[in-house]
């Protein structure tokens, strides 16, 4: 059900780049943390059959995720928190607090090659 609201969002703002920028569009990106509840099948296949029968049909999604960030007690420098050795990359303290999760952002959007040849993006 996520999923689908998610895809129904996802094309809404495609369909509108797209009429400002008066292109068909073949692909989209879009960006979302590492443990955010997006099942990428579930998205993919939802955003198909939404797409399907419109400008949008045969896109393809292309879905990213963002490592989680930690913020060191210690040396407060950030980094990527990796799971099989969650300590700071800098100081090697594991007193550490996890970032908000990144959110799910449309990044780009690949438009058809335009009468001269290049792509339009966003």
């Amino acid at each position: 059900m996520h999923e689908t609201m998610l895809a129904q969002n996802i094309a809404s703002a495609i369909r509108a780049e797209a009429d400002k920028q008066e292109g068909k569009p073949v692909g989209a990106k879009i960006t979302c943390g590492f443990l955010s509840a997006v099942n990428d099948e579930l998205l993919s296949e939802a955003f198909g059959y939404i797409c399907k029968g419109t400008s949008l049909e045969g896109m393809k999604l292309y879905i990213e995720h963002r490592p989680m960030r930690g913020v060191c007690s210690r040396c407060k420098k950030e980094f990527n928190v990796e799971l099989s050795n969650s300590k700071c990359v800098s100081c090697g303290s594991d007193d550490f607090e996890l970032l908000p999760e990144a959110p799910v952002i449309l990044e780009e959007i690949e438009f058809e090659a335009a009468k001269n040849n290049e792509n339009k993006s966003r």
